[in-house]
């Protein structure tokens, strides 16, 4: 499963990348009884303009998240960054289409068939002629052979993260010709066209010295529309150029410029000019949307509809509080400065002097932001809710099911999509997302969401409201997982907090631009107090960093009540209260959820108090426990250091090889380990493994989604993890910027890259990645 669309597998899948409510959804729009997979939920977003109406030239400066430790795709230590430098420079046989499916890549590929199935499966390749190394050199069966070698797992000196598939081929040789390349594997592999993307040139596979230290910091061969120039660690920043010897359309761009941004310093750049394309969070997109959106000539405020809110097409979303009241206090203002009070007109004086350089500030901060646009989408990628199934009372399928069929997923959805104008569709299954061919809502194998048949779940598993607690010596008197020495608290959330923690993206600041749950620094200070920071007067608490919802404690507080009025006795207690916890062998039952502390993981926090609240309604307590960032995965999720967890899994046009590790049924190792792989929750079945391995091993397409499909339904039974909702993406780009952005599912087309010709409109024809 490969994270926001922008990375080969070999990243998305390297061991360093691994890193319930109403459960049974409605259809979704376009679904029918004989395509379950529906349609993607929403359509990429880049400005796409033909290529006639691309200016050549020009350098795109695009933000990331780090400079990568290697550029070898297939090691343990590449990352996302690592993922899109490959795209842009080497060869990739097939891409994924608007609906995360692989199509051939015509720039490399002719054809790919399976010509042989008995006695062995047989591939052949016939690659584009034209197809040659940015040394002169043809792209051909050495090259094949050379990365089989390396990545088939028999030789340990090369440092390899992963070898699925490749270990199933028995021999490479030349085809008919020099342009044909046959492939013979030792056992039938559906996911055949999941290898040899990227390919690397000879030089890189064909030695384990060349492999493990060649490609770290630069390649010196390529075959792409790009090249690497250099890998600058000291500007954080990858630059690449155009290849002089790339046959197909030629690059629109002269340079790609590939920078380290902290996520909360990339509004600041936005406004400095420094960057052209960036991936950011709602708090930022919110800024650029006013910033962009039509002003009054007179006031040049955001212009707004009868109602007090933006006016239709303006791309700002409602303002708290009432509107109109400049006036009011201007004319408030103008009165006690002419006062006779000298002591208050002095202060007012000062202060209007202080509002009048902050609006200065602010408005040349809008100028800046207003040459940009947000572009938006979903990634390819759903954050879920893992629960350890290893001990403790999750080890029970009977806990697990009551907390699964607790949890209203749909209201989760909503609480961080529908803010930012996303479908708010809670993801159906566990191993592809709408509009994939394997896709399928296979909830119904759990069940919908349901408070009483959660709870009869738990008294079916010995847990009943109100038992005896007991208290222990050491004050113990909870089930579930123990607190490790390094976590930070251990305390019912209190809200206010969002973002996502992706696994293999422990460096990765997240969705968001703040540095503490206040807005503030860990001294105190307010951030960003320059150019891109957020101005005075500025609405700053409480906006969801992944949803863009705006809130003050992530509670929902009771108006009008009155201390001390209470109901008479034995009146019903209102609808969604709290149920009276339960207990077993004296043990009250709380969940240990664990998050992360750092600036990026307010959505993320948030999402679990609202989880919180929803167990609660059941007689299940939570305490959540917050860890360093760096410590987050680590030493608690891959550990097993958990009761509850949330991170994200990307979406694979493979499933079938990609999934099966991460929920494989774990198996203990020589040294009497549990070796789990990649299934962090440590809840598997040896029927699961079985329909992997069977959907793995059919050439019959239509067969082996059938045998995913049904793996699915298991493992929602199962409920060792529940899919919540597809994560959103938001690009601020410049307005002027065609065939860039919120990528979706697509692979990006780096040749088509550019920017508008002078006059030109970038709506009237798309760019396709098959040419």
């Amino acid at each position: 499963m490969s994270h926001v669309g922008v990375g080969p597998r070999a990243v998305m899948r390297s061991v360093a990348f691994l890193t319930a409510g109403v459960l049974a959804v409605p259809a979704l729009a376009g679904c029918s009884s004989e395509d379950p997979s529906g349609k993607p939920l929403a359509a990429q977003d880049v400005a796409a303009a033909a290529r006639a109406r691309v200016a050549d030239g020009g350098t795109l400066r695009w933000a990331v998240d780090s400079v990568p430790d290697t550029l070898n795709a297939f090691q343990s230590d590449a990352d996302a960054t690592t993922a899109r430098v490959a795209q842009a420079v080497l060869p990739s046989l097939y891409r994924m289409d608007e609906r995360g499916r692989p199509v051939r890549n015509p720039d490399y590929l002719e054809s790919a068939k399976v010509v042989e199935t008995e006695p062995k499966q047989v591939v052949v390749y016939k690659l584009n002629q034209q197809a040659v190394w940015s040394d002169g050199r043809e792209i051909g069966a050495a090259d094949f052979a050379a990365q089989w070698r390396a990545l088939s797992g028999k030789d340990t000196a090369y440092w390899t993260a992963r070898n699925a598939g490749y270990d199933r081929i028995e021999k490479i040789e030349r085809g008919a010709n020099d342009l044909e390349v046959k492939v013979t594997f030792d056992r039938p592999y559906a996911d055949w066209k999941s290898l040899f993307t990227p390919l690397y040139p000879k030089e890189v596979t064909g030695t384990p010295d060349a492999f493990n230290d060649g490609a770290r910091r630069g390649i010196e061969v390529t075959a792409g529309p790009f090249t690497v120039k250099k890998v600058d660690t000291k500007a954080d920043e990858v630059v690449l150029t155009g290849n002089p010897r790339w046959w197909g359309e030629p690059a629109k761009l002269d340079k790609i410029v590939l920078r380290a941004v902290p996520r909360d310093e990339r509004v600041s750049e936005l406004v400095a000019g420094e960057l052209d394309l960036a991936e950011i969070d709602p708090d930022t997109a919110e800024q650029v949307a006013r910033a962009a959106a039509p002003r009054d000539a007179g006031t040049g405020t955001p212009l707004m509809g009868p109602d007090g809110t933006p006016a239709p097409g303006s791309g700002v979303s409602a303002l708290p509080g009432p509107q109109g009241g400049s006036a009011a206090r201007a004319l408030r203002s103008w009165a006690i400065a002419n006062g006779s009070d000298e002591e208050a007109a002095e202060e007012e004086i000062l202060a209007r002097e202080k509002r009048r350089k902050a609006e200065a500030k602010a408005e040349r901060r809008r100028k800046a932001l207003s040459g940009f646009e947000v572009r938006k989408s979903l990634e390819p990628a759903y954050t879920q809710l893992a629960l350890n199934g290893a001990e403790g009372p999750l080890a029970d399928e009977r806990v697990r099911r009551a907390v699964a069929r607790a949890l209203d997923r749909e209201k989760l959805a909503e609480a961080v999509l529908k803010p930012l104008g996303l479908p708010a569709e809670p993801v159906g299954s566990h191993l592809a997302l709408s509009g994939q061919p394997a896709y399928a809502d296979g909830s119904g194998a759990l069940g919908e969401q349901d408070a009483k048949e959660a709870r009869a779940l738990l008294a079916d598993a010995g847990w009943v409201p109100g038992g005896p607690v007991k208290k222990s010596e050491d004050g113990e008197k909870a089930a579930g997982a123990e607190k490790s020495e390094d976590d930070e608290d251990g305390k019912k959330s209190d809200g206010g907090d969002e973002g996502t923690y992706i696994v293999g993206e422990e460096g990765k600041s997240g969705e968001d631009g703040k540095d503490g749950e206040d807005g503030k620094d860990t001294d105190g200070k307010n951030k960003d107090d320059g150019e891109g920071g957020r101005e005075e007067g500025e609405d700053t608490g409480g906006t969801d960093q992944e949803s863009g919802e705006k809130h003050s404690s992530g509670k929902n507080t009771a108006q009008g009540g009155a201390p001390g009025a209470y109901a008479p006795k034995g009146t019903a207690a209102p609808a969604g209260a709290a149920a009276a916890p339960v207990a077993k062998d004296g043990k009250a039952l709380t969940l240990r959820f664990v998050l992360p502390s750092g600036p990026g993981s307010q959505a993320l926090r948030t999402v679990a108090d609202r989880i919180s609240d929803m167990l609660e309604k059941i007689g299940i307590g939570t305490e959540i426990t917050k860890v360093p960032d760096e410590s987050y995965f680590k030493d608690h999720v891959a550990s097993g250091e958990y009761d509850l967890a949330l991170y994200s899994w990307p979406a694979s046009a493979f499933p079938a090889t990609d999934a099966r590790p991460i929920y494989a049924k774990p198996v203990p190792a020589a040294d009497g380990s549990l070796n789990v792989a990649q299934n962090y929750t440590r809840v598997g079945t040896d029927q699961v493994d079985q329909l992997f391995d069977q959907a793995m091993g059919t050439l019959d397409e239509g067969k082996a989604r059938d045998l995913l499909r049904k793996a699915d339904s298991r493992i929602w039974a199962a409920a060792g993890s529940v899919p919540l909702y597809q994560r959103p993406q938001l690009v601020a780009a410049r307005e002027n910027l065609a065939n860039a952005g919120a990528f979706g599912f697509e692979t990006p087309v780096y040749e088509d890259m550019g920017f508008l010709k002078k006059g030109a409109r970038g709506a009237e024809a798309s760019a396709s990645p098959a040419r």
